[in-house]
């Protein structure tokens, strides 16, 4: 399709400038009946009573209409009356049914069917049609349908039909379009009118001339807060905060509609700080400011602060609701909070809240990520509609969980219903191949990505593919592969392989690794820790003194391990050595009461993990206050018999650690479900899922 040519005088459409700026319908003339302006004749005004009583009928079926089944019976009416016939009462029938729409386009097919029945359409048929398009996302159609209003003889434009065109405009990034209705529009009047104009502020900063929208909003004899609004948002949407900042402040009269653009500004740009303290400056906040907020906690890792800031919104009687509901579990997800993620679940079923795609997909992986596989794949089984990220989030909560088998099955079901996997999806399956060891499988699902889906691996694969290679002890392939990479590897990639050296014990590859990954990344304390525990299991204690001293050199910390564990729906937190809580002293005696039974079932510290130069006994009790045991020590004391416990760790969980779960579950008959930084220990009498394969 072609630009749209200009508008001259002798042009058989006329451009008129009629409504004032909010009213919807924006067709300011009054309906014309021209039964009306007909000679009055006895003989039909039975049939005038009779049409007008049905046209009275008619229209308050449309305005009671409960359902979509209302509704049709509505039409149904319309039709058997020759009502439509009448524009008025057909153009009340399509709002009203696209009114009763569940989500845009949801009726559109059915409205479309009715527009495509009308005769001779008005100008306020063309534009109810044109907006519901528009709204739908379908830009396309909505120029579609101002094209053909333009072709028909005797319907006049407004400024609606100019607004909704040029909004398309943009969004279809169709420049000449946009350009040509904005020539026509200024040449028969609308230069001044702030619907159209407002309209234009949006078209062209999202064709990228910020500065051509700005200088429409100054040029304004009386701008409001909607064109200041629309330039806000356009700022905002292609990343300029400084330019929104700007605007933001020089705005003499702000809405919510501004805080909150500002908000989610900042906070989708990830500036939490300064997202807060619009938040709390904002004299207004709805469900949008809310969500914002505790979405930019959420998407930083500040997983307590959006829970909190969640029960405050709750304070405030705001309802939440889909995208907060999703920011809120990706948070419980984060820190392991099932008890907080179950009763947000029930929350969203009590309030009914639409289970979406989108929220189904959260609600997978949030069961995954607390532990509860089981739960995660029934939300999964329930859900009517799936996508490639719901599938994704299924088989990397199946890989994380021990279950590569399963995982992998559920990529083969995936790609039998059709679904093509995306590099996400990938990524999931290659996490399975490398957690159970099968590195030839792993291989020929990475090279299938190019070779059967057109996917050029990334480096998420490339570090899957050398981990893969690594726990495997085949270090020398994981090392050739990084040789061969496209791209530079990055310090997950030259990590994979160290900690690939440290089970196996190659010192001299991790030599390597090591200048490469402190290179990349000289501040990470968990790097010189990596390498400190290889050089400690050779016992290459020069070496370790080494890595410490370099650690001192540029003012390196070593993070405390640290645990959490949830009790009553309240998270714990626990770090090596802690003895912050408030039932410290029962905690150390029930760790000593564990200590107690362990060595009766035979247990020996694994004290050669230590590199600290401590003699024996002290080597003993620095791992026995790993913050793991303190977390299932507190677990035991506070839950009742056979009552699961999960434990969230920020770091690798360690050879020890491993092995004492292993007994406390046999012993205590308990379930222990522990997610570390790589994947997930389900410890049950004496066993881990993971079969010592981590």
């Amino acid at each position: 399709m072609g630009p749209l040519k200009a508008v001259d005088d002798r042009s058989s459409l006329a451009l008129v400038p009629t409504s004032p700026r909010y009213g919807l319908g924006l067709c300011n003339s009054k309906r014309i009946d021209p039964r009306r302006h007909c000679p009055m004749k006895s003989s039909s005004q039975n049939r005038r009573s009779r049409a007008r009583t049905m046209e009275r009928k008619a229209m308050s079926l449309l305005r009671n209409s409960k359902s979509l089944g209302h509704l049709r019976q509505a039409h149904a009416l319309v039709l058997k009356t020759r009502l439509d016939a009448d524009n008025y009462v057909v153009a009340k029938l399509l709002r009203t049914l696209l009114a009763h729409s569940s989500a845009p386009g949801d009726l559109l097919p059915y409205a479309r069917s009715i527009f495509d029945s009308v005769s001779s359409p008005d100008a306020f048929i063309f534009n109810t049609m044109m907006r519901a398009n528009l709204i739908s996302q379908r830009p396309q159609e909505t120029l579609s349908l101002f094209l053909r209003m333009r072709r028909q003889d005797g319907v006049f434009c407004d400024s609606f039909s100019l607004s909704l065109v040029v909004q398309a405009c943009g969004r279809l990034m169709d420049g000449d379009n946009g350009r040509t209705v904005h020539a026509q529009g200024m040449k028969i009047g609308f230069e001044s009118d702030l619907f159209v104009q407002t309209a234009l502020i949006e078209m062209y900063a999202r064709l990228g001339s910020v500065e051509i929208s700005k200088r429409i909003l100054d040029d304004l004899k009386e701008p409001d807060l909607v064109s200041y609004n629309a330039l806000l948002a356009e700022y905002v949407r292609i990343g300029e905060i400084q330019l929104a900042r700007d605007l933001f402040d020089k705005m003499l009269e702000r809405d919510l509609v501004s805080w909150n653009t500002m908000i989610h500004g900042h906070a989708t740009l990830g500036d939490v700080v300064e997202a807060r303290k619009l938040f709390d400056n904002a004299r207004q906040r709805d469900v949008v400011s809310w969500s914002s907020m505790i979405g930019a906690y959420a998407r930083t890792r500040q997983s307590n602060e959006a829970l909190k800031l969640f029960h405050e919104m709750q304070l405030a009687n705001v309802v939440p609701d889909n995208v907060t509901m999703v920011s809120v579990l990706a948070a419980c997800g984060d820190i392991g909070a099932l008890g907080m993620g179950k009763m947000i679940h029930e929350y969203i079923q009590r309030t009914r809240i639409e289970v979406d795609m989108k929220l189904g997909t959260s609600l997978v992986d949030m069961y995954a990520k607390c532990g509860d596989i089981d739960s995660s794949l029934s939300v999964f089984n329930r859900m009517d509609r799936r996508d490639v990220l719901t599938w994704s989030s299924a088989i990397m909560g199946l890989a994380n969980h021990g279950s590569g088998q399963a995982a992998l099955e559920f990529f083969s079901k995936m790609i039998a219903e059709g679904i093509k996997p995306n590099d996400i999806a990938f990524v999931g399956v290659l996490s399975a191949c490398s957690h159970m060891g099968l590195v030839d499988e792993g291989w020929t699902y990475f090279t299938c990505m190019s070779d059967g889906y057109g996917i050029t691996p990334k480096i998420e694969h490339f570090g899957c593919m050398v981990d893969m290679f690594a726990r495997a002890g085949r270090l020398q392939e994981a090392r050739e592969l990084i040789r061969r990479m496209p791209f530079a590897p990055d310090a997950v990639v030259w990590r994979a392989l160290l900690g690939g050296c440290r089970v196996y014990k190659d010192t001299d590859l991790a030599e390597e690794a090591r200048v490469n990954l402190l290179d990349l990344e000289p501040h990470a304390d968990g790097n010189y820790v990596l390498l400190s525990n290889i050089y400690t299991q050779k016992k290459k204690w020069d070496k370790v003194i080494h890595v410490r001293k370099m650690m001192r050199n540029v003012n390196i910390e070593k993070a405390p391990g640290s645990s959490s564990i949830e009790v009553d729906n309240a998270v714990y937190e626990f770090v090596a050595g802690d003895k912050s809580h408030p039932r410290t002293e029962e905690i150390y005696q029930m760790l000593s009461e564990i200590f107690k039974k362990l060595m009766l079932a035979g247990y020996k510290p694994l004290t050669s993990l230590v590199s600290q130069d401590l003699d024996e006994r002290q080597k003993e009790i620095a791992l026995a206050h790993h913050s793991e045991k303190l977390a299932i020590a507190f677990g035991l004391l506070s839950t009742t018999p056979r009552t699961p416990l999960r434990i969230v760790k920020n770091l690798r969980i360690c050879d020890d650690c491993h092995l004492v779960i292993k007994l406390i579950s046999k012993i205590y008959n308990r379930e222990i479900i522990v997610r570390d930084r790589n994947r997930f220990h389900h410890f049950l009498e004496g066993s881990c899922t993971c079969r010592e394969y981590w």
